[in-house]
């Protein structure tokens, strides 16, 4: 059975490794087909794909496009695109505009909170200066001994109610969508189980997402617990989704599952990559 990892991320967005050492750690871990996802960013996939077809593994271009849907932050996976498409990178150049405005009222707010020098701090994670984000952040927090990980920041700090909270406004769902397929790629809604949505408007997301186009679901992800990928499945079976899977891999030892450990689809599921091996 082919090992598939459709979600992952290098130092082009908020990862650690650079895109080929990505690859390698995959490829170590027997990854056969992999993508790299960086947010709003494509700028690695050339790297990624040389070091791929290298390594014998084959590669899927893909990119994760932050969007603002019903006032929450979601987002959306797009596999197998052509990274070089005119209108996707107009429309992934927009979406960047303002993190940097955004990191810096980041640290204004955590200075309120008593925490000072975390925009600097943030900066010293930061390898592409376009996509400082709130992992940058948190990284920042946990070296300087305020967490003791990357998820009790997510906790404690940079969520919406706790101190350093900065909302942003993304692309609409109709934009990143028609990005992806403007780009010959298909649309995948990312770790569906991990935005803070009542059962309603989670059905309304995938109603409106299968009405503009949309494809899949991912449904086994290292940000989904082990007790939702069945209800993720059964989801995808009823919206008539196809199911992606990938580890949302940011650096070794940061994931809640890597990518040797994370397991496969379920097999009730039709695989979103079902006809391209």
């Amino acid at each position: 059975m082919l090992k598939v990892d459709l979600h992952c991320h290098s130092n082009v967005s908020d990862g650690v490794l650079a895109p080929a050492a990505v690859a390698k750690y995959a490829r170590q871990a027997g990854v056969d087909v992999w993508a790299l996802t960086d947010h709003d960013e494509v700028g690695g996939i050339a790297a990624a794909r040389a070091a791929a077809l290298e390594l014998g593994m084959r590669f899927v271009a893909g990119v994760e496009i932050s969007i603002t849907w019903s006032g929450e932050t979601v987002h959306i996976v797009g596999l197998n695109i052509d990274e070089n498409d005119p209108a996707l990178l107009r429309g992934l150049a927009a979406t960047r505009e303002g993190r940097d405005a955004r990191g810096r009222e980041i640290g204004e707010q955590l200075a309120k909170a008593g925490i000072h020098g975390a925009y600097e701090g943030a900066l010293e994670f930061v390898d592409n200066p376009a996509l400082m984000s709130r992992t940058h952040f948190a990284r920042f927090l946990v070296q300087q001994g305020y967490c003791a990980n990357t998820p009790e920041v997510f906790r404690k700090y940079l969520s919406e109610g706790k101190p350093g909270y900065v909302p942003h406004r993304w692309a609409s769902l109709e934009q990143a969508v028609g990005w992806i397929q403007g780009a010959g790629g298909v649309a995948v809604i990312a770790h569906p189980g991990r935005y803070r949505f009542t059962q309603l408007q989670q059905g309304v997301l995938f109603d409106e997402f299968k009405e503009l186009g949309g494809t899949a679901i991912e449904v086994v992800t290292g940000s989904h617990t082990p007790d939702q990928y069945p209800v993720y499945a059964q989801l995808a079976n009823a919206y008539g989704f196809l199911a992606s899977r990938g580890t949302d891999f940011h650096a070794p030892g940061e994931a809640r599952v890597d990518f040797a450990a994370l397991p496969p689809l379920p097999a009730s599921v039709t695989p979103v990559w079902h006809d391209w091996t």
